[in-house]
């Protein structure tokens, strides 16, 4: 059974992003038309978030809403994905950001690091603390924003922002925000000229045009890449499929039903696996497998990845 969902997974999916694009195109028949789209899908969303609290409810008035069966809901993500939408999911915002932590854990341990929950603050504030470091990623800021953040959005969306502390910043006392990829390219490029570890930043000009939504195979040097972007966030990755280690040929960006409109899962054309752009790249259809992300830094004008110096041109 678990096999047959996981197989029809593709179709919700994708609903999120279809829906969004009727509202959109309801907009051609004027402003009223798409109000009422809007109307319309509010309504039937506020219908169907009633039916399912009742549900609960019952299941509660009949002693069969345990912790086992509330596991089961939060584990599953369609369903889960539909209980955070309507505010119904069985665990609170500090322990869902740390099964996002969790499940980012094994990337970050594969690049010598780890991260700690410290706090959620009453006004929606996540702050971790960085330990280790990435052996090999020319800056831990870069992963943590890739792999970290996106991953605890999802989790939580009622998060209003995440602060990072690393082991410097609490012998100095101090805590901020992650830090600015604009600011980090500057220093990288005035300081070192290369991404450390022998590994060297090469501008990609065809990622400087690529359009929200659209995914784009890249050769630089040697090294076959694929990127996409999702609004002005830009992700990239070793273009190999981490299950059927194919490239990425034909590959296709969607959002997850239920997920808000930054959520991204990439899905090969080849064996159909989808994998959360925003989380490293893990994959989403039960196995234990993960992409390979590259570093992506933008001084505004031009975009650089992270060559290796075994690949550089």
């Amino acid at each position: 059974m678990a096999r047959e969902e996981s197989s029809a997974t593709p179709g919700w999916r994708t609903t999120g992003e279809r829906i969004d694009a009727l509202i959109a195109a309801s907009g051609s028949g004027g402003a009223i038309a798409r109000e009422r789209s809007e109307e319309l899908v509010r309504l039937v969303s506020d219908f169907y978030g009633a039916g399912l609290e009742r549900l609960l409810g019952l299941v509660h008035e009949q002693g069969r809403l345990d912790d086992d069966v509330l596991a089961a809901l939060a584990a599953d993500e369609l369903v889960a994905g539909v209980l955070l939408v309507h505010g119904l999911h069985p665990y609170g915002v500090e322990t869902r950001v740390e099964q996002a932590l969790e499940s980012v854990r094994p990337y970050l341990g594969s690049h010598g690091g780890d991260v700690e929950l410290l706090a959620v603050t009453d006004e929606g504030t996540v702050r971790l603390r960085l330990l280790g470091s990435c052996d090999g990623c020319p800056s831990s800021s870069v992963t943590l924003k890739l792999a970290v953040q996106g991953a605890v959005e999802a989790a939580a969306p009622e998060i209003t922002s995440i602060e990072v502390e690393t082991p410097a910043d609490e012998d100095a006392g101090a805590a901020g925000p992650l830090v600015p990829v604009d600011s980090l390219f500057a220093r990288l490029h005035a300081e070192h000229g290369t991404a450390g570890d022998g590994a060297s930043w090469e501008v990609v000009p065809e990622l400087s045009g690529l359009e929200s939504g659209a995914v784009a195979r890249v050769g630089v040097g040697t090294m076959q890449m694929v990127a996409c972007r999702v609004g002005t966030d830009l992700f990239a990755f070793e273009d190999r499929c981490a299950r059927c280690e194919r490239p990425f040929e034909g590959a296709t960006l969607a959002r997850r039903l239920g997920g808000r409109s930054g959520d991204a899962i990439l899905r090969c054309a080849g064996c159909r696996a989808h994998y959360d752009v925003r989380r490293a790249g893990v994959c989403l259809d039960g196995d234990p497998v993960h992409l390979t992300p590259l570093p992506l830094l933008s001084d505004g004008a031009a975009v650089s990845v992270s060559v290796p110096a075994a690949v550089a041109p």
